[in-house]
């Protein structure tokens, strides 16, 4: 199997999972609940993994990113999550984004060949990612992690597992 169908099926996967675990989630305190008062709650999660999908396209394409200034203040690294859901946009929207800029890295990812994968991201990249395929891989591992907060964010709510 190609690297790009790895990528896309591991991006599918990992979104998969964490939209399952978004779409349990039924009265609205329940996306700020936050099992430690610096735990990241669900709503924040969801804006933080747009956020950087929106980003990585940035670093792929950057003319397929979408301006989200909002997002980078409410979700980005370094961002305090808060209780405060006034203090985020809408979580439809919230939702919204998070779908629509997976769908535009699928997109991307489609777009570009096997040989464009080992090509260097602009200058001022994050050292972690090496090459274009590494942004599509960061996107998958980031995910995992964030997902696993989700779910024990859901169990804390007394949600079985999905799995």
């Amino acid at each position: 199997m190609a690297l790009k169908e790895r990528l896309r099926r591991q991006l599918e996967s990992a979104r998969q999972l964490t939209d399952g675990y978004l779409q349990s989630l039924t009265r609205p305190e329940e996306w700020t609940h936050q099992v430690h008062p610096r735990a990241n709650h669900p709503l924040w999660i969801m804006g933080h993994l747009a956020q950087t999908d929106n980003f990585l396209v940035s670093l792929v394409a950057p003319e397929k990113a979408l301006p989200l200034p909002q997002y980078q203040e409410c979700f980005g690294m370094g961002s305090q999550p808060t209780d405060d859901l006034a203090a985020y946009p809408p979580v439809a929207e919230v939702q919204q984004t998070f779908r629509e800029r997976r769908a535009a890295m699928l997109e991307l990812l489609e777009s570009i060949t096997e040989e464009d994968l080992a090509a260097p991201l602009p200058a001022g990249t994050p050292d972690f990612l090496s090459d274009k395929g590494s942004a599509f891989e960061m996107a998958v591992w980031h995910e995992g992690m964030h997902s696993g907060q989700l779910s024990v964010a859901r169990r804390s709510l007394g949600y079985d597992p999905l799995m």
